[in-house]
């Protein structure tokens, strides 16, 4: 298998920033220097003096640049580009610039970019390219689904391909593109949709160590873009020295993981909002805790050994829940005395309250499940021996409060499922995590509570996570100091405060 090559994209607003930003372009293979959107655009000045292999662009705005000159200027500035030792050109195949690429076919790449999702008329319109006569294609897609990426590994089978499915369900074809068979991929501050740092592509996720017999894990969900997870798990295969990866699934229904999974050949895969229900339907064996949960956060590929083994699987999938100890560990490590009899407050109905209600009750807790809708809270209760409330937790009524709803996570930052209070009881534990601090916690902590984030949960059951995949334990600290280094955060509790690296 051929590995992908990494290019950085660079632009500028003018010839001087497009300059620094080339020569501050050294961690890809090669640079693709973007010349639509630079003020007077010099194509000797940003060939002179460059380090690495260059790509030019000039993307037009009908094909999402920002050349707004007319099309002679633009195949002129093509001309200049191959004429002046560029390595490669790039021209759109929509422009009909056929006497650049005959100019030197070499040295071509035709493109296509389509904005509005996967074309109709994939498979011919990739004939047609390849009919140009140009040494490489490019086809760039609008992914909604993960499983519009799928038709790309076909275009790139034959060798001479540039496949990318852009905006957040097409990175996995960006991080995977050796799997995908592309010839190289893109990597930039997101001067292209989907475009992600070139260090964070090399450092997060491993990108020159994917290969054939790599084996692939993600988090699948439907904003897991900026997840956590990947760089904990990606430090802890390297501190292993682990062929394995481990990348943001966005997928648009359980279904469509599914897919691409197959496709593939994912080994295993955490599961978060809205999918853990779907995942424990959907798996072929589950363990009796996690049917307990009624719901699952972590799958792996039935009879596949542990890290033993390049080759698809097929066979279906298992299912584990890692939420329950996950849950436990950070909190019994600083609620003061025993949580046996202690009154707790669960609110939210999902998955991960699910785990929570399960893990208090295994303690000997007294839950109360809160949920807007009674009737979920009534359903989750009574299939985990707790009791139900109304959606505010009244007055008096807790001892420990748990946020397992979506309020105050990245799509709900500033809200709280309980503005105001009353904050009459020992600790609030908020699932989410992240900066800066939920409106949650900064209330219950002025009101004198103890407080706990979700991060401390999200590590220990990633380090489950992993020892569940591998047959091994994570080495100790490295999942934690990667999670504490991007985050860039705290531990604090009741006004300690310990910064974590």
């Amino acid at each position: 298998m051929r590995h992908s090559l990494l290019v950085e994209t660079v632009t500028g607003r003018t010839m001087a920033e497009l300059i620094a930003a080339r020569d501050a372009a050294t961690a890809g293979d090669m640079v693709e220097l973007r010349l639509d959107g630079v003020a007077n655009a010099s194509v000797r000045g940003a060939l002179a003096g460059r380090r690495l292999p260059a790509i030019v662009t000039c993307r037009p705005t009908w094909e999402g640049g920002r050349f707004e000159g007319g099309e002679e200027r633009r195949r002129t500035l093509l001309m200049e580009a191959l004429d002046g030792g560029a390595d490669y050109v790039d021209v759109e195949w929509l422009a009909g610039f056929s006497d650049v690429i005959s100019r030197d076919p070499a040295r071509v790449v035709v493109s296509s970019h389509d904005f509005g999702g996967v074309p109709k008329d994939l498979d011919s319109r990739v004939n047609a390219m390849r009919q140009t006569g140009a040494s490489i294609i490019k086809v760039a897609v609008t992914a909604a689904r993960l499983s519009d990426t799928l038709p790309l590994m076909n275009i790139a089978r034959a060798g001479d391909a540039v496949v990318i499915g852009m905006d957040d369900a097409g990175l996995p074809s960006r991080l995977l593109a050796s799997r995908f068979g592309s010839r190289w991929t893109y990597a930039g501050d997101a001067v292209a949709p989907g475009q992600i740092p070139a260090a964070r592509m090399l450092d997060e996720f491993r990108f020159r160590s994917v290969g054939a017999g790599t084996m692939l894990y993600g988090v699948v969900g439907n904003n897991v873009t900026h997840s956590m997870s990947p760089i904990m798990h990606n430090a802890a295969f390297a501190a292993a020295r682990l062929d394995a990866v481990y990348v943001p699934l966005r997928a648009a229904d359980f279904g469509d993981f599914l897919a691409f999974a197959d496709a593939l050949g994912v080994s295993g895969a955490s599961v978060t909002i809205p999918f853990k229900l779907d995942a424990l339907e959907a798996a072929q064996q589950a363990d009796a805790l996690t049917r307990v949960v009624g719901a699952a956060n972590t799958l792996r590929r039935v009879g596949l050994p542990a890290i033993a083994r390049s080759e698809r699987a097929t066979a279906g999938w298992e299912a584990t829940n890692t939420d329950v100890e996950g849950f436990l560990d950070p909190l019994e490590a600083i609620y003061p005395g025993s949580l046996r009899g202690a009154r707790a407050a669960v609110i939210g109905a999902g998955g991960a309250a699910r785990a929570v209600v399960v893990a208090l009750v295994s303690r000997g807790v007294h839950v109360t499940v809160h949920a807007r809708r009674r009737e979920q809270a009534y359903e989750v209760a009574s299939a985990c021996k707790a009791d139900a409330g109304a959606w505010r937790p009244p007055a008096g009524s807790w001892d420990l409060l748990v946020n397992g709803t979506p309020l105050g996570g990245p799509n709900a930052r500033t809200e709280s499922p309980l503005p105001g209070g009353p904050f009459d009881g020992t600790l609030v534990y908020d699932l989410t995590y992240g900066e800066p601090e939920t409106p949650l916690l900064r209330e219950a902590r002025e009101a004198g509570c103890l407080t706990l984030d979700g991060l401390p949960m999200l590590v220990a059951q990633a380090e489950r996570q992993f020892e569940w995949w591998t047959g091994q334990r994570p080495q100790p600290g490295v999942m934690k100091a990667a999670a504490y280094r991007r985050a860039g955060a705290v531990e604090a509790v009741s006004g300690r405060t310990e910064t974590c690296i």
